[in-house]
C-alpha cells in the first residue's frame, strides 16, 4: 500500500516517531511480540505498519492480514447492532429490559451483607436499554471479591469456564438471580451488560446473535475476516496470545493452533468475543466516522451515530464522579460514556488530546478511537494481556495528535 502522509495532512517525518517508539520501546525489549497500526484520516491511510512476530513460538511475523483477538473492542459491534434495532422502532431507550427478558422484573438491588444473611431492596427504576448499552444499569463482570461479584460466580454467571456450554438466553436467565450491585442509573461499573444487549439483539431480531451481525454489519462493511470463530483456512494467519507475567516477561496463554477460537463457540459474546484483522476495523471505524455510511452501504443513520457518541452519564458527568472499581478499558478523568463507547470530554482534565474522540480496546491490548472533528481514524493492533500494562493510546495520541499540519 502506497501511502502518502501529507495527503492526509500529516507530517510523515514525526508520524514516523510512531515507528521509532514501538520498536525501540517495545519490540526490541520484548515487551510485546509485535503489534500494528493504522492512522487514517479523511479516509486516506497515512500510516499502516506492522512490527515483530504474531507467533513467537513458531517464529512468525505480524502480517497485514494477521488475525487478533479483539475482545471487547467487540462492544462497540454489538452496540450498533443493537441500535439498528432501535432505528427499526422495536425498542425506545428508556424501555425497561425486563419486556425482554420478563424473568429481569424481579430483579432486587445489594443492600449489604451476603449470602443467605443479604439484605437486598426494590430498584427505584427499571433497568433500561440505555442501562445496557451504557453500563448503568447495576450489572457486573462478577468477577471481584464483593458479596454481588461472589453470587455471580456461584451461579455460574461471571467469565471464566462456567462459560463454556452456556448460551445467550441461559446466561440472561442466570442473571435473573443475582443483585444488581447498584440502584440503576446511579453509577457506573464496566459490566457484563454489552452481553446482554447481544441477548437482545438476538431475541427482538429472531435470528442468532451471529447471523445477525454477519447480514446487517460484516457482509455490508465487506468485514471478511471478523468472526466468533476462526476457519480453518484462516488459523496460520491468527496471532499467538500472551500474557505479561510478575517478572515481566511474556507467557503464551493461547496457541493459534490449539485455540477455543478454531470451533464456534456455544456462548457468543457480544462483550468480548470477536476476532478481526485491522483492515475489517477500519471499515468498521469508517462507517463510524462517516456518519454510518460507507461505500454506498448505510448501517446506521447519521443521527443514531451521534446519539450514541455523546455523553449518557446522568448529568452530564464524567466517570469520576460513577465509575465504580478500577477494571476498565478507559481512566476516568475527563472521560464519558455513550451506548457502547467512551468519549473524551476535556482534554485538559484527561491529560491528553483529541476532545470529542470516542473509542474502546480490549484485553489483549487493542485500542482504537475515531476523532470526528480531525478526521481520524486510529486502530492499534497487538495480543498481550492485561490491557492496563501500557498506556499505548495516550502515547499514540501524542505522536499522531502532533503529527497534524494542516
Amino acid at each position: 500500500m502506497e501511502l502518502d502522509p501529507r495527503e492526509a495532512g500529516l507530517d510523515p517525518h514525526r508520524l514516523e516517531r510512531i515507528t521509532t517508539h514501538l520498536q525501540t520501546r517495545y519490540i526490541d525489549t520484548g515487551r510485546i511480540p509485535g503489534c500494528q497500526v493504522l492512522v487514517a484520516r479523511d479516509g486516506i491511510p497515512a500510516y499502516f505498519r506492522s512490527f515483530g512476530l504474531r507467533d513467537r513460538e513458531r517464529g512468525t511475523p505480524v502480517e497485514d492480514d494477521t488475525i487478533f483477538r479483539i475482545y471487547s473492542m467487540s462492544k462497540p459491534i454489538t452496540s450498533v447492532a443493537l441500535m439498528t434495532l432501535y432505528e427499526k422502532g422495536l425498542f425506545q431507550l428508556n424501555d425497561p429490559v425486563s419486556r425482554v427478558i420478563p424473568e429481569w422484573r424481579d430483579h432486587r438491588v445489594w443492600v449489604s451483607g451476603e449470602g443467605d444473611s443479604m439484605v437486598t431492596e426494590l430498584p427505584k427504576r427499571p433497568m433500561t436499554f440505555r442501562h445496557v448499552l451504557s453500563h448503568s444499569g447495576g450489572l457486573t463482570y462478577g468477577m471481584g471479591n464483593d458479596p454481588v461479584d461472589r453470587a455471580y460466580q456461584n451461579a455460574g454467571a461471571n467469565l471464566g469456564p462456567a462459560r463454556d456450554g452456556d448460551t445467550l438466553a441461559g446466561f440472561v436467565q442466570k442473571l435473573a438471580h443475582v443483585p444488581l450491585r447498584y440502584q440503576p442509573g446511579e453509577a457506573w461499573l464496566y459490566s457484563l451488560s454489552t452481553d446482554v444487549c447481544g441477548y437482545l439483539v438476538e431475541a427482538l431480531s429472531g435470528q442468532p446473535f451471529d447471523r445477525y451481525l454477519q447480514e446487517t454489519i460484516f457482509d455490508p462493511l465487506d468485514m471478511t475476516d471478523t468472526s466468533f470463530a476462526i476457519a480453518p483456512e484462516k488459523v496460520s494467519r491468527f496471532a499467538a496470545n500472551y500474557q505479561r507475567t510478575p517478572a515481566k516477561t511474556l507467557e503464551l496463554v493461547d496457541d493459534p493452533m490449539a485455540s477455543r477460537y478454531a470451533s464456534k463457540p456455544t456462548f457468543l459474546s457480544g462483550g468480548g468475543g470477536l476476532t478481526s484483522t485491522t483492515a475489517d476495523y477500519f471499515r468498521f471505524c469508517e462507517m463510524l466516522r462517516r456518519g454510518g455510511e460507507l461505500d454506498g452501504v448505510r448501517i446506521l443513520g447519521s443521527r443514531t451515530i451521534d446519539l450514541m457518541t455523546r455523553n449518557h452519564l446522568p448529568g452530564g458527568a464524567d466517570l469520576t464522579e460513577l465509575a465504580i472499581g478500577t477494571f476498565s478499558e478507559t481512566a476516568n478523568e475527563g472521560v464519558g460514556f455513550g451506548l457502547g463507547f467512551a468519549m473524551t470530554l476535556d482534554t485538559v482534565a484527561a491529560g491528553g488530546l483529541g476532545e470529542g474522540d470516542y473509542y474502546w480496546g480490549g484485553a489483549a491490548s487493542t485500542i482504537f478511537w475515531v476523532d470526528p472533528a480531525e478526521e481520524l481514524s486510529v486502530i492499534f493492533m497487538t495480543q498481550m494481556m492485561p490491557s492496563n500494562t501500557f498506556n499505548f493510546r495516550g502515547q499514540l495520541k501524542n505522536i499522531i495528535y502532533s503529527s497534524i499540519i494542516d
